[in-house]
């Protein structure tokens, strides 16, 4: 019995060259709140949940998180990222990937822990249109990453198991998430996570971008 694979895309340094500008844009939102971290810290904790990645780095600088606090964090994050949304530019090979699984019957969603405030000019970019395409976003659940509701949640409404499915991504929250809901992890260089950090957090395969993982789409079960 044959079974169909399905693939479930991170966006942010996946599908995107975004990590960068979000980093910066978190960067500038925390310093205006006063919290002083170095760019590496803010690199090593995105791709995770952003109210959990404000969490954790609220509680290492000692400062007390309150609501209100994570709303003027996130939207400074927002505003500052939107500003520079115009250097954002989708990875080499994203496009011709997301195209020859449309044009091989092959099911894909996008799963994101970003807004859609922020996911929406990176899906511009893409030419991926949420009315048309499966796309989650973190507006849409309870936990994001590293829990793996978002990655469930594209499975559903794709209507396919979430055992059937590969998870591709760039960061070692991804990989994690597609530990704990029975999914394949694969992992792609292009986020700034190294090799041996993904194999680590389980991915099966890894990648240095989307083109890379086009040209080696059977080796992951991606049959045209």
């Amino acid at each position: 019995m044959h079974i169909q694979t399905s693939f479930l895309f991170d966006l942010d340094g996946t599908l995107v060259d975004s990590v960068y500008q979000h980093v910066l844009a978190w960067m500038e939102a925390l310093d205006a709140e006063g919290v002083d971290l170095s760019v590496w810290r803010i690199h090593r904790k995105i791709g995770m949940s952003g109210g959990l990645f404000v969490d954790q780095f609220l509680r290492e600088t000692g400062l007390t998180t309150t609501p209100e606090l994570l709303n003027r964090l996130r939207e400074r994050h927002a505003a500052a990222y939107n500003r520079n949304v115009h250097m954002v530019k989708p990875l080499p090979g994203a496009k011709e990937l997301l195209a020859a699984l449309s044009e091989g019957g092959i099911p894909w969603a996008i799963a994101t822990s970003g807004r859609l405030e922020t996911a929406k000019p990176n899906l511009d970019a893409l030419g991926v249109d949420p009315s048309k395409n499966v796309v989650i976003t973190r507006d849409m659940v309870q936990y994001a990453k590293p829990d793996p509701d978002l990655f469930l949640t594209a499975a559903g409404k794709l209507n396919v198991p979430i055992t059937s499915c590969i998870v591709v991504g760039d960061s070692i929250w991804d990989m994690l998430a597609a530990l704990r809901c029975r999914a394949l992890g694969v992992g792609l260089l292009s986020g700034g996570y190294g090799q041996d950090e993904l194999e680590r957090s389980g991915a099966m395969r890894v990648y240095e971008d989307p083109k890379d993982l086009l040209k080696h789409l059977d080796e992951v079960g991606g049959r045209r």
